[in-house]
């Protein structure tokens, strides 16, 4: 008996955030307007990569390889926003390097969450290579231990990860702050502070299209159903053709069927490994990222003797990051 699916729950409770934001200051130089409209209209740009041409690309590995790199990019953007504002980091007020370092340790610890689900995915292709070898044998006696494995690939995939789970209050929480810090005699410090609005919105986005992925697919699996990462579901499609023939014994005229049904589910295992280490890479390349940022602007910090007490000991992980 399947069990009832969690009801969908918005990205965002209180609508578009991005309406949130009041219009442009008069107060910007022309300059200042440029830098601010060059960044808006990149963060735009990349957004609209994002929008699948068709369905086969909704929630697709290679899809979450686009969405992670481009919010690398909108990352690497505001740095280099910071650097065109040339606004030292010794003189930020304290509300921004709050902003900025609460989100970057929030951002950490999602990023090894999400490193921690894909590993464990990938750990899978071990079971189906075992199950591929008991295919491929020809023996009557390895095609039912095949079943079996198969049984356990199955078991582990839509295992739960306290990881994974543990990001929603994190995201729920990265929402709920989901605010302009006010901004008084700093033009720039506007500037920065809309620029990191709009880098948070898409990163909440971005990271709650993930969380989902990733934590639906334990409640799908339960349900006897595949229907979140599309790589996972190409393989099911494939186990589905192949039990019946395993159960039932080959005859001459299944044969030809099973060897079909073998070949598509290796190559369909082949091409979910690779998806997940790809995909591995561009978050740990995220990650990377994210921690530079942030160690360049606490050096920054310590150098002008400026640290915040309030973020030091801020722990990512269980390990201390300063």
């Amino acid at each position: 008996m399947s069990r009832p699916q969690e009801p969908h729950r918005p990205f965002f409770h209180f609508g578009n955030p991005f309406r949130m934001i009041s219009p442009k200051s008069s107060q910007l130089s022309p300059r200042l307007l440029s830098l601010l409209n060059a960044f808006e209209a990149t963060l735009s740009e990349r957004l609209l990569k994002l929008v699948p041409k068709d369905k086969d690309n909704i929630l697709s590995l290679s899809w979450m390889k686009l969405a992670m790199e481009s919010l690398s990019e909108i990352h690497c953007d505001i740095k280099k926003l910071i650097t065109e504002l040339e606004l030292p980091v010794t003189g930020w007020d304290e509300k921004w390097i709050d902003v900025y370092l609460d989100i970057s340790v929030k951002l950490l610890d999602i990023s090894i969450a999400f490193t921690s689900e894909l590993t464990r995915l990938n750990q899978g292709h071990l079971l189906l290579q075992c199950v591929l070898y008991k295919l491929e044998s020809n023996s009557p006696e390895q095609f039912m231990q095949a079943c079996s494995t198969l049984g356990s690939w199955r078991q582990h995939s839509g295992s739960k990860n306290p990881r994974v789970e543990a990001c929603r209050p994190i995201l729920d929480n990265l929402v709920e702050s989901l605010n302009l810090p006010k901004v008084k005699n700093s033009a720039k410090g506007k500037v920065l502070m809309r620029a990191m609005y709009g880098a948070k919105v898409v990163t909440i986005y971005i990271c709650s299209v993930y969380a989902a992925a990733f934590s639906e697919l334990r409640n799908i699996f339960s349900c006897g159903k595949f229907t979140v990462l599309r790589e996972l579901d190409a393989i099911d499609a494939c186990i589905k053709k192949l039990y019946p023939l395993l159960h039932d014994g080959l005859g001459t005229i299944e044969e030809e069927s099973f060897k079909n049904s073998v070949s598509d589910l290796r190559m369909k295992a082949e091409k979910l490994s690779q998806g997940l280490d790809n995909l591995s890479k561009v978050v740990d390349g995220f990650f990377k990222i994210v921690l530079t940022g942030r160690d360049a602007l606490l050096c920054n910090l310590r150098a002008g003797g400026d640290v915040p007490n309030s973020m030091l000991g801020r722990n990512v992980e269980g390990q201390v990051v300063r």
